[in-house]
């Protein structure tokens, strides 16, 4: 299965727990054992969702210092939930390119999310991988 989907599932699944205000993992879990009419969750989608649901406090705080308008709390829960998984690819998975992981966050948004969203949504998440990449500069020089 195409990572897209995977990132669609592991969104639809951060969604839930985000708007029912549930433990992702524990979310994750029902999702795994009973995954309903829908197909079981890819791999990917189920790494995505741990992923996140371990680095959310880091992931939240980088979002929130790279936003220059909006708590992350006030964010639109789809907008949210679509950057948190771009930005744990930009911050914690190495297979991913920054770029890679902008593209398919920007292609959910413009079809998820209002017209407004997919520049807010670019303009946040370019900050998020020149940071990450500041940060493994200084620590690589170190």
């Amino acid at each position: 299965m195409a990572r897209s989907t995977a990132r669609k599932r592991a969104l639809n699944t951060l969604y839930e727990a985000d708007e029912k205000g549930q433990d992702i993992l524990s979310l994750l879990a029902e999702r795994i054992e009973h995954p309903g009419a829908q197909t079981p969750l890819p791999d990917y989608a189920v790494e995505i969702v741990r992923g996140v649901a371990e680095h959310r406090r880091d992931i939240d705080t980088v979002l929130g210092e790279c936003s220059t308008s909006w708590k992350v709390s006030r964010m639109p829960v789809v907008d949210r939930n679509i950057m948190r998984i771009a930005a744990w690819e930009i911050m914690y998975n190495d297979d991913v390119p920054s770029g890679v992981a902008i593209d398919e966050a920007m292609a959910l948004a413009k079809t998820l999310c209002d017209a407004d969203s997919p520049n807010f949504i670019y303009g946040l998440l370019s900050a998020v991988a020149a940071k990450t990449q500041e940060n493994t500069q200084e620590n690589t020089n170190e």
